[in-house]
């Protein structure tokens, strides 16, 4: 998957036996964020899982992370099941309810003997156990990365977690998800498991742990515009794309009002791609700082996959 987000399947099983799969799903993550895409951003344990497997240059994926979701769950079009919208066919399509004909994969799994496991964001509809999962974390604190509040053990609320003992969200997903397979490797070893770990990150809010913030925060400082070229060039020599990289549309902006965003972010804040070379220095460090923490949030979750 790209654009918004990644995610890759992992098949460990003996050639005779029903293998075992698990999805990675990274929010909003664009496909050229990770190493093995031409990204600079340290990600080796995703890199390696890319160099054992297939990575994909034709494929397709909507632009937002919910859509993105039930797609990936069902084997649908984002539109065909009332999660996405299309003018004039359907406008207020991404408001509808999953039709009854389009099942989770873990319901269409579980005839088949397969164990099931959510861990992270969930923002599909209906609850997760009814869905067809054996045991879920569902984290709804989607405004935040620190100590979760709003949070669900199999469905079940759970009480906020400390603010004097932190967790970072994207550590607290990946441990839910291997204690799952831990349990699962002690107790149903003789069935197959699908284990969906749907991280919160990388979407915003831009949250990180300061010291990983500060390792990238260098990198950014000449800008989005070499970052891009670097990234193209490396695409080119994995042949992962061809062509030329396409021109910078400096017209368009987020296709939300933003004049709020601007008031509460401050002078370091843009609302359009613009030059580098055309920021002030306030917007450039701004914008620097947000590309570290975007890069320290991709490689705090590769790490949680290492």
């Amino acid at each position: 998957m790209l654009t918004s987000l990644f995610a890759m399947l992992v098949l460990v099983a003996e050639p005779s036996a029903k293998p075992n799969v698990l999805v990675i799903l990274a929010d909003d993550l664009g496909f050229s964020d990770l190493g093995c895409y031409g990204g600079e951003i340290p990600t080796p344990h995703l890199d390696a899982l890319a160099a054992s497997g297939i990575r994909m240059s034709r494929m397709y994926n909507t632009a937002r992370c919910w859509p993105s979701r039930s797609a990936l769950l069902t084997g649908y079009y984002a539109q065909q099941i009332r999660r996405d919208s299309v003018p004039g066919v359907n406008p207020s399509g991404s408001q509808g309810k999953r039709p009854d004909w389009a099942p989770l994969l873990p319901a269409m799994l579980r005839p088949a003997g397969y164990r099931s496991y959510h861990s992270g964001k969930w923002h599909v509809d209906g609850l997760r156990l009814p869905s067809g999962f054996d045991r879920s974390y569902s984290l709804e604190d989607h405004d935040h990365y620190f100590s979760p509040r709003n949070h669900f053990e199999d469905d079940r609320k759970l009480p906020p977690v400390d603010p004097a003992k932190p967790e970072y969200v994207t550590e607290t997903i990946a441990n839910h998800a291997i204690k799952c397979l831990s349990d699962h490797a002690q107790h149903h070893q003789d069935s197959p498991f699908f284990s969906y770990v749907a991280f919160t990150a990388p979407h915003f809010p831009l949250m990180a742990p300061a010291d990983a913030v500060a390792r990238h925060r260098q990198r950014y400082l000449d800008g989005w515009e070499k970052a891009r070229q670097a990234r193209w060039t490396k695409q080119k020599a994995f042949n992962v794309l061809a062509g030329e990289i396409s021109l910078v549309e400096r017209n368009q902006g987020p296709p939300y009002p933003f004049p709020k965003a601007l008031e509460k972010l401050g002078a370091g804040e843009i609302n359009l791609p613009l030059p580098w070379d055309t920021l002030t220095d306030k917007q450039k460090n701004f914008q620097a700082d947000k590309m570290a923490i975007h890069a320290a949030m991709v490689e705090i979750l590769d790490s949680q996959v290492g």
